[in-house]
Order: structure tokens, then C-alpha cells, then sequence
């Protein structure tokens, strides 16, 4: 019935004291930990742009990502993106020519996405409004793949 009371034999006289209890509670600690946890993992592995594209598979090695970077995704339906910005037909060389007046100094690096599924000829007329801009350096995105074509 006197749990946690302190008494010895010697002091009779004296009042029962209560032992300090040393006992911390972690479960909410570790609840929210996890919590955390999952939202980081979740947030961590979305993707950056978010153009849903099926990339063509390639063995090429990966190419560093820099802050400079300007990714233009071509979908299966061949509409144009710059980031996550839709491209009015046809106006995809005023809104380079906008893009290049917003870099400082330096062109920075257009990263092309093109799905899977487009006609050559169409990354290809990109492409050639890129390098008509004055877009020289141009990195094209693939899947990885294991084996050889």
C-alpha cells in the first residue's frame, strides 16, 4: 500500500519520504519522431518537376544537377513545358527569348525531358528553337537501364 515510500529502520521517528520518480514517458517522443520520418521520406522522393513523362531508357552515366538549370519537358501529346509552366503553341521562342532575359550573366543549362512515346521530329524542332535562341548547353534526361540496347 506504501508504494514509493522511503523508510528505514533506524528512523522511526521520522516522516516517510517519496522517492523521486526517474521515469520519462518517450512514446509521444517517438510518435512524432516517425511521424516526421514518413514525411520526409515522402517529400524526399517526389520529383522535381512535375510533368508526368515516360522517359526513354538509356545506360548513359547521370549529369550533376546545378541551381542554374532550366528544365523544358516534352509530354506524349508533344505540349511543351518550361518547369511546371504549359507553352502556348508557338510560343515557345518569345518565351525562351523571356527565359534568357531572366538568367544573369551566364546561359544556363537547359535540361530537356521528351517522353518516350514522340516523334523525333519533335524533340528535334525543340531542340532546334533552343539552339536558335543561343541555348548551347542542353542535357537530355533518360531512365536508367541495365542492359545494352
Amino acid at each position: 500500500m506504501a508504494m514509493g515510500l522511503v523508510s528505514s529502520g533506524r528512523n522511526r521517528g521520522r516522516r516517510f519520504r517519496r522517492a523521486a520518480m526517474a521515469e520519462i514517458n518517450v512514446t509521444p517522443l517517438v510518435d512524432v519522431m516517425l511521424v516526421l520520418l514518413i514525411i520526409f521520406m515522402v517529400t524526399v522522393t517526389l520529383p522535381a518537376v512535375g510533368v508526368p513523362i515516360e522517359l526513354p531508357e538509356s545506360r548513359a552515366s547521370a549529369v550533376e544537377q546545378t541551381a542554374e538549370q532550366v528544365t523544358i519537358s516534352i509530354d506524349s501529346d508533344g505540349r511543351v513545358y518550361i518547369e511546371n509552366t504549359p507553352i502556348v503553341p508557338g510560343e515557345l521562342p518569345n518565351a525562351l527569348l523571356e527565359l534568357d532575359r531572366a538568367s544573369s550573366g551566364d546561359q544556363p543549362t537547359i535540361v530537356l525531358r521528351g517522353d518516350r512515346s514522340l516523334d523525333y521530329g519533335r524533340v528535334m524542332a525543340v531542340m532546334g528553337e533552343l539552339g536558335r535562341a543561343g541555348f548551347t548547353s542542353i542535357s537530355l534526361v533518360t531512365d536508367g537501364s541495365v542492359s545494352p540496347p
